[in-house]
């Protein structure tokens, strides 16, 4: 079954097979056909996050998430979209979408969202990339331990490799390849269909 979703161009369709299907169904598939689709619906999922939070993207090379990453950090108003860069090689970005009046935050800062709105979530956001991550003590040196002690939106990519136990809530993102520029991105952890 598949419905025209607000965005244009975009559908959704629904997976039995998915993790954390509700009671009513399975988590929302969504097809963004173009890079600015996928921004968008990284800042429809920006409105619906509340730190502590971990978001885990999940997908092939290339499949999109560090572009959907663009688009939640700039939904949360913690950078413009072309600030957003993959930290393949730094391996952790920090983001802050607040800071106090006075403070000389060493990390890159934007107070507001792309749209002008002033962030409801004052909080630090962490971008990270696992991808060259090869064994716990890789992941261990990144110092995440430290992030999730603190209010925070912790957004991995190559989730399969995060292996830290933590009781914070997950959204869990899987992108997929749809043909051309077109991804399918499938959510769970998160309820998008109650946005206003």
């Amino acid at each position: 079954m598949a419905d025209r979703e607000a965005g244009p161009g975009s559908t959704r369709r629904r997976h039995s097979a998915d993790l954390g299907a509700s009671a009513t169904g399975s988590p929302p598939e969504f097809v963004s056909h173009s890079s600015e689709e996928t921004i968008a619906k990284g800042r429809e999922i920006a409105a619906s996050l509340r730190p502590p939070v971990i978001v885990m993207l999940s997908g092939e090379l290339g499949s999109g998430k560090t572009t959907l990453t663009k688009g939640i950090i700039s939904g949360l108003g913690a950078a413009r979209e072309e600030d957003v860069t993959s930290p393949t090689f730094t391996l952790v970005h920090v983001f802050h979408n607040e800071s106090p009046a006075g403070s000389k935050s060493p990390t890159r800062l934007s107070r507001r969202y792309g749209d002008g709105a002033q962030s409801p979530h004052p909080c630090k956001v962490y971008h990270v990339d696992l991808y060259r991550v090869e064994n716990f003590h890789d992941l261990e040196s990144l110092g995440l331990e430290d992030a999730l002690g603190e209010q925070a939106v912790v957004i991995i990519e190559w989730a399969e490799r995060f292996t830290f136990r933590t009781d914070w809530p997950r959204v869990e993102i899987r992108l997929e390849h749809a043909g051309g520029d077109s991804r399918r991105i499938a959510i769970s952890g998160l309820n998008l269909e109650n946005q206003s």
